[in-house]
C-alpha cells in the first residue's frame, strides 16, 4: 500500500478512550475537578476513570495570572497543603493602593480601602507553579494527564448531548494536507466532559453557540492582563507587599490599572490589565504597560533590576451577570470557561478551584446514581448557595461603575464596598460586547506611544522571546480570518488596524504592497495564546483555534 493510501486509512479512523469524566484543561479549576472526584471515589469506594487534557507542553506551560491567591478554596480541596509542600510561600504583609498621574502618586490609607483590595492571609504565588503542584497531587489519586494534546474537536452523541472530545491531528502542513510524519487524533469519550480551558475558550465558544448558554446572560466582557518577572536589587525588595495602581498611563475614562507584587528571591511581579471595552483603537494595552513602568513609584523598583520573562492573557471581567448557563447534556463550563473571575479582587483561582470542586460533586453524585450524558443541574444549584455566589454577588456591580471613568466608578465602588458591605438594592447591566466599543479612527485621537529605552520598556518582539514561545513551523495557522478581504476593508480603512495595537505579541502587522495598498501578516508563530484578538475585533473576523498540542508559550514561573 502507498504512502497516500496509508495516511488516507490514518485520517479515516481514530483510536478512542473510554473515561468516566474527561476534562479540558490542565489549570485550576480542572485539576481541582480531577482531584475532588477521586476524593469523593475514595470515600464511596467506587472506581472512577478521569483524564485531563492540557494544550500546554506541560501543565503550568499556558497559565499566566498575577498572583495574589486566596486561599480558602484550596484548604476546602486539600486541607493539609501546607504539609504537602503547596507553593504558597510568600504570605501578603502589606497593601498599598495609589493613584497615578504623569509624576507623582497618592496613596489611599489602608482604613479607607474596600475589603476587595486588602489582601491579609492571601498569598503571593506563581500560578503555574501551583498548578503543577496540583498536577502532581492528581496524578497520585490515579488521574492520567496527557499535556501537549490540544483539545480541537467536540463529539456529540446522536441525541446531541456531548460525547467527548477529540484531540488535534498531528503533522498537518499549511496547506491542510498530512505531511510524513501526520498522527491521527485521538478521541475521548466519557460520561461527563468539564471545559476548564480558561478565559474565551475555543471550545466553550462553540458549546454556547450551540446550547444557547448565554441566553438571559450580560455580555461578558474582559481585560488582557499583561505580565512580567523582574529580578531586583536586594535593597529594594519587600517580600509580601502587594501594590496596586488607578489613573496614568490610562485616562480618565479607560478602565484599567496595575499591580506590582513582590515575591521570594527578590523577585516582583509586575503587570498591568486593560478592559478590552475601550474606544480609541489607537490604543495599546502593550505601550501603555511599558509607559507605567517608567513612572516614578514604579522605576524605583525596577531600575537596575532585570527582566526574565513576559506574557499575557485576557481574563474574564463581567462577574455575576455575564455568567453563561453552566450546563448542558453531558457537560458544564467550570472556572474563567464560565466568567466566575472576581474583577474587584483581581482574583479568579480561588473561584476556579470552588467551581471545580462543584462541578466535580455533581458529576460524582450522578455516576453514583448511574446517570450519565445528562445535565448536572446539581451543579449550578449548589454554586447558588455557596461562599462563592455570595462573593460575586456583592462585587456584581463592580466593573459596570468602573466603565464610567475613574472618579465615579471608585466613588460608587467605596460606596458599595466600603460603606455598605455589598448590599445594596440596585443592579446595574453590562450593555455591550467589547468588540462593539471601538470608535472610528478619524473620531478619535492618535496616541503616540515613546520608543523602549530596553531597561525598562521593551518591544514586543524581545518581550515574546522571553516568553519562551514556540510553534511547529509547518502547521495551518490557528488564527483564521472569516473573510481574508475585512482587515484591509473595513480595519484598516475604518479603525486604522487596531490588531497591530490590541496584540501584545505583534502577530498582526500591516505591511505596504508594491502597489501602495496594505495587506495584513499574521506572525502566527508569535502568538502567546491570550485570545485578545477574539475578542476585540471589531468585526469579529478573527476566530482563534487550536494549533498543535504543546504550541503556545512555556512559562516556568509566572
Amino acid at each position: 500500500m502507498s504512502e497516500v493510501a496509508n495516511l488516507a486509512e490514518a485520517i479515516a479512523d481514530r483510536e478512542s478512550m473510554e473515561y468516566d469524566v474527561v476534562i479540558v484543561g490542565g489549570g485550576p479549576a480542572g485539576l481541582s475537578a480531577a482531584i475532588r472526584l477521586k476524593h469523593l471515589a475514595a470515600q464511596r469506594g467506587n472506581e472512577i476513570s478521569v483524564c485531563v487534557l492540557e494544550k500546554g507542553s506541560e501543565v503550568g506551560a499556558h497559565i499566566l495570572s498575577g498572583a495574589v491567591m486566596d486561599p480558602r478554596a484550596l484548604s476546602e480541596l486539600i486541607p493539609d497543603w501546607q504539609e504537602k509542600g503547596a507553593p504558597l510561600n510568600v504570605e501578603v504583609t502589606e497593601d498599598r493602593f495609589l493613584f497615578l498621574t504623569e509624576t507623582a502618586a497618592r496613596a489611599v490609607p489602608n482604613w479607607a480601602l474596600p475589603d476587595n483590595f486588602k489582601n491579609h492571609g492571601n498569598y503571593v504565588v506563581s500560578l503555574a507553579n501551583v498548578a503543577r503542584w496540583l498536577a502532581q497531587q492528581a496524578e497520585a489519586l490515579g488521574v492520567e494527564i496527557f499535556p501537549g494534546f490540544a483539545a480541537a474537536e467536540i463529539l456529540y452523541h446522536a441525541d446531541g448531548s456531548v460525547k467527548g472530545v477529540a484531540t488535534g491531528d498531528l503533522g498537518i502542513g499549511k496547506d491542510g494536507q498530512p505531511t510524513g510524519s501526520f498522527q491521527r487524533g485521538m478521541e475521548l469519550h466519557a460520561k461527563y466532559t468539564l471545559f476548564c480551558e480558561g478565559a474565551r475558550g475555543h471550545l466553550g465558544r462553540v458549546l454556547s453557540d450551540r446550547f444557547s448558554l448565554r441566553n438571559g446572560a450580560d455580555p461578558q466582557v474582559y481585560g488582557i492582563g499583561i505580565k512580567e518577572m523582574w529580578e531586583i536589587e536586594p535593597s529594594k525588595h519587600r517580600q509580601g507587599l502587594v501594590m496596586h495602581t488607578a489613573g496614568w498611563p490610562l485616562d480618565r475614562g479607560t478602565y484599567g490599572g496595575s499591580f506590582l507584587y513582590h515575591a521570594d528571591d527578590n523577585q516582583v511581579v509586575v503587570g498591568f490589565v486593560v478592559g478590552l471595552g475601550y474606544t480609541n483603537p489607537y490604543l495599546s494595552p502593550f505601550e501603555e504597560f511599558q509607559r507605567y513602568k517608567t513612572h516614578p513609584e514604579i522605576r524605583k523598583f525596577l531600575e537596575g533590576g532585570k527582566r526574565v520573562s513576559y506574557g499575557a492573557r485576557a481574563m474574564t471581567a463581567g462577574g455575576l451577570l455575564s455568567l453563561p448557563k453552566l450546563v448542558f447534556p453531558g457537560g458544564a463550563l467550570v472556572g474563567d470557561e464560565a466568567g466566575f473571575l472576581n474583577a474587584s479582587r483581581i482574583k479568579g483561582s480561588h473561584a476556579a478551584i470552588k467551581t471545580g470542586m462543584l462541578a466535580a460533586e455533581a458529576a460524582s453524585d450522578a455516576l453514583q446514581a448511574g446517570r450519565h450524558n445528562d445535565e448536572l443541574s446539581a451543579y449550578p444549584e449548589a454554586f447558588k448557595t455557596s461562599w462563592l455566589y455570595a462573593e460575586l454577588h456583592r462585587a456584581r456591580n463592580f466593573k459596570q461603575w468602573m466603565s464610567k471613568g475613574l472618579y465615579l466608578g471608585t466613588m460608587m465602588v467605596g460606596i458599595e464596598q466600603k460603606l455598605l458591605g455589598g448590599k445594596v438594592p440596585w443592579t446595574l447591566h453590562h450593555r455591550h460586547w467589547d468588540y462593539e466599543m471601538l470608535k472610528p479612527a478619524s473620531q478619535c485621537k492618535k496616541i503616540e506611544y515613546p520608543k523602549p529605552d530596553g531597561r525598562l520598556s521593551f518591544d514586543r518582539l524581545s518581550s515574546v522571546f522571553i516568553s519562551n514561545t514556540n510553534h511547529e513551523e509547518n502547521q495551518p495557522a490557528h488564527l483564521t480570518l472569516k473573510d481574508p478581504l475585512i482587515p484591509v476593508n473595513v480595519n484598516w480603512q475604518t479603525y486604522a488596524g487596531p490588531e497591530s495595537r490590541y496584540c501584545p505579541a505583534g502577530v498582526y502587522e500591516f505591511v505596504q504592497n508594491d502597489d501602495g495598498n496594505e495587506s495584513l501578516v499574521i506572525n502566527a508563530q508569535n502568538c502567546v495564546h491570550c485570545k485578545t484578538c477574539d475578542i476585540k475585533d471589531p468585526t469579529q473576523n478573527i476566530v482563534w483555534v487550536t494549533p498543535e498540542g504543546g504550541g503556545g508559550p512555556n512559562y516556568s514561573n509566572m
